[in-house]
């Protein structure tokens, strides 16, 4: 049976988004990654402001030759959403993925323009939520996905999904090769969100150094640290994350635990972590933190994104 991402975005090629990146997806790799027959998807956040947002909204209308989505924080973090929002509304993308909140706005807004929306989830309980108020497809972000990772394998999270929800389940997390692709198709996936290998692509912005880290190391070398944004986040275990540590001291864990202090810690938690990483991805420092998933482990070399894409689905390179 043909997986439903297909109905979702029918001019799909192969059903693989690639997944959006905080810092590292752009409008060059996703316009790409359409040409290579697959969605692409970019965070709003990935740009400084709403202007550059509507410029990007508008260059992907014009050279992308498939679907192309934004990646939305839908939670009381983004300041900007409401704006986001609106700018998507203008120049709509053909999907928004939600992150860490409520999608009700973005589904009600999104589907006046017609506009898809997918949205991360990592359970059952709040994947019932979603589909609730309207949502269009899951993205069941499991325990080996880059970033903040679920709880649970994928098989067990897809199996759970699909037995009780009627929406397209995209499993998101840990394919980084044909066989992974297969193995998680395999599962009962309506399609396939795959990010960290896209890092090493000669279209991607980031730092010669960050690349090739995700070449050299492997699956063992990824770590989780709450030192980022206070939430648990997968990083590639340098000698400075070695230093640093993974877990937030003593000092921080007890003015997390203050009630009138918890949200302005981890606000400021947030600011400093995405300061460091932002850093990290696009400047050679000592300071190296690197975001990225145990899927790395099937990085061998620096690819475009269309062999990326042949190597994932077995496509021929003639």
């Amino acid at each position: 049976m043909e997986p439903r991402l297909f109905s979702l975005l029918p001019s799909l090629k192969h059903p693989i988004i690639m997944a959006p990146m905080f810092l590292v997806s752009n409008v060059e790799m996703v316009t790409s990654a359409t040409k290579a027959g697959i969605a692409g998807c970019i965070p709003a956040l990935n740009f400084r402001t709403t202007e550059e947002l509507k410029v990007a909204l508008k260059t992907m209308k014009e050279q992308c030759k498939g679907p192309f989505g934004i990646n939305l924080i839908v939670n009381k973090s983004n300041f900007k959403l409401d704006e986001q929002l609106e700018a998507c509304c203008e120049t709509p993308p053909d999907f928004i993925i939600t992150s860490l909140g409520s999608p009700k706005k973005i589904v009600e807004e999104g589907h006046k323009v017609g506009i898809k929306v997918f949205c991360d989830v990592t359970d059952l309980e709040y994947a019932k939520k979603v589909e609730a108020v309207g949502a269009d497809a899951l993205i069941a972000v499991n325990k080996r996905a880059g970033g903040h990772a679920g709880r649970q394998d994928a098989s067990s999270l897809i199996n759970t999904l699909k037995s009780n929800c009627k929406i397209p389940v995209i499993s998101a997390g840990g394919v980084g090769n044909h066989s992974g692709y297969k193995e998680v198709m395999g599962y009962g996936a309506d399609g396939l969100s795959i990010g960290s290998v896209f890092i090493a692509s000669k279209e991607c912005g980031v730092s010669d150094e960050y690349k090739q880290a995700c070449v050299t190391y492997g699956q063992e070398d990824i770590v989780m640290t709450t030192k980022l944004s206070g939430t648990p986040c997968t990083v590639i275990n340098t000698p400075y994350v070695k230093k640093i540590g993974t877990k937030q001291n003593a000092l921080e864990r007890l003015l997390n635990k203050n009630k009138r202090l918890k949200k302005w810690m981890k606000a400021l938690t947030f600011y400093q972590g995405m300061k460091s990483l932002e850093k990290s991805a696009f400047s050679a420092t000592y300071k190296t933190v690197w975001c990225a998933g145990p899927s790395i482990e099937h990085v061998k070399k620096i690819r475009t994104i269309e062999e990326i894409v042949q190597d994932l689905t077995q496509e021929s390179h003639g």
